[in-house]
């Protein structure tokens, strides 16, 4: 009987790699660097950024009480970072995926467009359908980001073309086009100020979840969040596209389907840019517009690998860098900082966990056999 185990993946090599039980100290020790090196990176990248600040002659202390107040600081203030992290959970997944198989994925932001673009213009097309328009909008964002994204996989299977280089530069044909679409082809007449598609029905807005003014964008987000950690880590696909992205070679010697694997999460991968567009467009503008290229798909890059590409990690790292974006107009108000300013602590926070990334294995304290000398 089929088990759904991937070619080439027997019973035995699965066996094989089954860990004993309990985890080790030396794995103990491994999960914890693994926590500890990027949150460092974080701490390092703000500590950078207060620098950064004193030389414009502007107190690191108030800059941060504000992002607290702003993001954090009220009710209100939480709901409104929940809201803005909807769309980064779902732009991370893009790139958290693909980098288990060893692909380094950073064209999120051209999925997100096209995949709001496509929802914008289902739902303006099919009117009177209810929860029904919803899912057919979701459905129509979410195949647009898998096929766009899963093209970058297709590259890099059938003609080696790297795929952080494609995904980029498909990232800025894809904002030409969603450009052209809400300028042009799909623009609604009415719509003569800012260029927009046909607005969508009252009844196809992302309703607020129970108790909270935050829209179901969020609970998308962090159900794809849960249902990702477990497909990479529960299921034997997952373990399949680790094992390629460990050592491809390997993988292939191992008769695994190197290449399916590769197209299926860059895929999936794309699928859940796009979704972030839809629900852009469904909870927020209400209609596909210039918008929809914020900014979401660059800064889940930086989510991911802040999360160390663990599914689960996204979700707290992606509230802290949306209650960055949530405090934003605050900050600019109260100490006179350009619209600029979050991109550079985006940036070095981003060069911290780089950094952080070539110290990985090198340090003792998470090597317990060197902690007692021969």
């Amino acid at each position: 009987m089929d088990t759904g185990t991937p070619q080439g993946l027997s019973s035995s090599s699965t066996a094989g790699a089954t860990a004993p039980a309990g985890p080790s100290l030396a794995a103990m020790m491994r999960r914890s660097e693994a926590v500890a090196l990027p949150l460092l990176a974080l701490i390092a990248g703000l500590a950078a950024f207060g620098v950064f600040l004193l030389l414009l002659g502007k107190s690191p202390i108030d800059f941060y009480g504000y992002v607290y107040q702003a993001g954090f600081g009220s009710a209100f203030s939480w709901e409104n970072t929940l809201s803005r992290a909807a769309p980064l959970l779902l732009a991370a997944l893009c790139v958290a995926i693909p980098a288990r198989l060893g692909l380094v994925v950073i064209g999120g932001e051209g999925a997100i467009v096209l995949g709001g673009v496509a929802a914008g213009v289902t739902g303006a097309s099919f009117p009177g359908l209810g929860l029904g328009g919803i899912a057919l909008m979701a459905v129509a964002g979410a195949l647009t980001g898998a096929l766009w994204i899963g093209a970058v996989g297709w590259m890099r299977v059938r003609r080696g073309v790297n795929e952080t280089i494609s995904s980029l530069l498909m990232a800025y044909i894809a904002i030409a086009l969603m450009n052209h679409f809400v300028e042009s082809v799909f623009r609604d007449p009415a719509s003569l100020n800012k260029p927009s598609t046909a607005p969508l029905e009252e009844a196809y807005r992302l309703a607020d979840m129970p108790g909270m003014a935050v829209h179901w964008g969020l609970g998308i987000g962090l159900v794809a969040c849960i249902v990702s950690y477990i497909v990479m880590e529960r299921t034997t696909w997952g373990f399949a596209a680790r094992i390629v992205g460990g050592n491809v070679r390997a993988a292939q010697i191992q008769g695994l389907p190197t290449g399916r694997l590769i197209l299926g999460f860059t895929a999936l991968a794309g699928s859940f840019a796009g979704l972030a567009g839809m629900v852009e467009v469904s909870a927020v503008h209400g209609s596909a517009n210039g918008s929809l290229a914020a900014g979401y798909g660059y800064t889940g890059i930086l989510i991911a690998f802040l999360a160390r590409h663990n599914a689960l990690a996204i979700i707290p790292v992606a509230v802290l860098l949306a209650g960055f974006e949530a405090s934003s107009g605050l900050v600019q108000r109260r100490l006179d900082l350009p619209d600029a300013t979050m991109l550079v602590l985006q940036g070095l926070v981003f060069v911290a966990i780089l950094v952080s990334e070539t110290l990985v294995g090198r340090f003792r304290l998470f090597k317990p056999e060197t902690w007692v000398r021969a």
